[in-house]
């Protein structure tokens, strides 16, 4: 019987569905990008060499396996380019295994140029994006004026758009955000010149999949960041600019719903945040010694696209269980558990005091998860290690029961435990495609 997953990330991103969906492929024919852009950072450890996707979906690390970029995702060809050289100069074949949505919205100099410009104009009260264009690419998506990656193989309509989208967008750069503007001939020429090398992985991606889904092949459907940068669910303004929850596979793949079978919610057995935006549960990570300072350096929390020191906290629950509600979680993944050996007392975040009032579901939008103050439960650490166990009645008594607590705060199963950065570290309790 067919079957699909989709895999999201349940907190801030950063969770470890990279080296999940590669472990998951073993089952899949195909894997699909929904969402998001090269603003994603997967990071994948196989036989100990260290390998980090951006726009390429995960599976690309298994050989025989297709790969899709769905029309929810915003493309930059240069960098999409860029990735396949540095993955095929590592004997790893690409382009004859992927297929690029022709809808995909392009991310052009533009994009990027106005991401960097707002960014400074804001000062302290800044995002946090990672400059990369996402979000001026979503606006000239859902403002009708997006050039798309069809669009690239009509050199004349492509030119005329391009001139009308920069006449505006370099107003608004010159005139009310004070920085440079873009080249248009550069920018038409350099567009231009990737199209021949995008030509042959253009495909009507979402016709693909039904094909694949009609034959009998099970597809794997890779999300983006984290349910809490969801731009309709998370912590706004402080979120990305797409939907990153298992419902956007559908509409970001263009298939329907009812060939999503079940949702795996990837769970680090800590939180991190990387940007701007409120984090309850978090702790200080610059002294030595603490726990934050454990959970930082231990798990080597440096953000795979920017390099940024992420922000580190406790477990929480109530966080957790909003992204339960909105994603349909099937079963969770709980990922770098290792990072916690060692440490006495292991905190969760069960719930917040909010306005004189608690609650066990965080609250949405900014503004309201800023004024919430953790409400802590403790459990007994462990001492021995966990790194690279296969099997769970190997893994410390109290380890166990951590896990367990997690399972009873959020109803849902942990059907998989990641104990290490390889693939082959990982604990199953209940096989996704089984």
């Amino acid at each position: 019987m067919t079957k699909n997953v989709v895999v999201v990330g349940t907190q801030w991103g950063d969770e470890g569905k990279g080296k999940i969906v590669d472990w998951l492929t073993d089952h899949a024919r195909g894997v699909v990008r929904f969402q998001g852009g090269h603003n994603a950072g997967h990071t994948l450890v196989i036989k100990g060499r260290k390998y980090a996707l951006n726009l390429i979906p995960s599976g690309i690390m298994r050989e025989g396996v297709a790969c899709y970029i769905g029309n929810g995702v915003v493309l930059n060809p240069t960098h999409l380019l860029s990735e396949i050289d540095r993955l095929e100069s590592g004997g790893i074949e690409v382009v004859s295994r992927l297929k690029v949505s022709q809808g995909c919205p392009l991310i052009l100099p533009h994009h990027q140029a106005l991401d960097l410009a707002r960014e400074a104009a804001r000062g302290g009260a800044k995002i946090g994006t990672t400059g990369k264009g996402i979000g001026p690419a979503y606006e000239d998506k859902i403002a009708r004026h997006a050039l798309r990656v069809l669009d690239l193989f009509y050199p004349e309509r492509f030119a005329e758009r391009l001139r009308e989208l920069l006449d505006y967008h370099n107003f608004v750069l010159t005139r009310y955000l004070k920085a440079d503007p873009v080249d248009y001939q550069q920018t038409l020429d350099e567009s231009l010149t990737l199209a021949p090398r995008i030509q042959p992985m253009m495909a009507d991606v979402s016709a693909a999949l039904y094909a694949a889904n009609q034959a009998g092949h099970n597809l794997l459907f890779e999300g983006a960041q984290g349910t809490l940068l969801d731009v309709d669910h998370g912590t706004y303004p402080f979120v990305t600019s797409s939907n990153c929850v298992a419902g956007q596979a559908a509409a970001g793949a263009g298939v329907g719903p009812g060939m999503l079978h079940y949702v795996l919610g990837i769970v680090k057995a800590y939180t991190t945040r990387v940007g701007s935006g409120p984090f309850p549960s978090e702790l200080p990570i610059d002294a030595a010694g603490t726990v934050g300072h454990h959970l930082s350096t231990v798990g080597h929390e440096r953000g795979t696209v920017t390099g940024r020191a992420r922000r580190c906290g406790w477990f929480d629950a109530a966080a957790l269980r909003r992204s339960v509600q909105i994603n349909g979680v099937t079963g969770m993944c709980v990922t770098k558990l290792d990072v916690l050996d060692g440490i006495r007392e292991i905190k969760l975040c069960v719930g917040y005091k909010l306005d004189g009032k608690t609650t066990d579901l965080l609250p949405l939008g900014a503004d309201e998860v800023s004024r919430c103050e953790p409400i802590y439960e403790t459990l007994p650490g462990w001492s021995g290690s966990t790194v690279g166990i296969k099997h769970y009645e190997d893994l410390p008594k109290d380890a166990q029961i951590y896990l367990k607590r997690i399972e009873s705060l959020c109803g849902v199963p942990v059907d998989m435990i990641s104990t290490g950065p390889d693939r082959e570290e990982t604990i199953v309790l209940r096989h996704p495609f089984d």
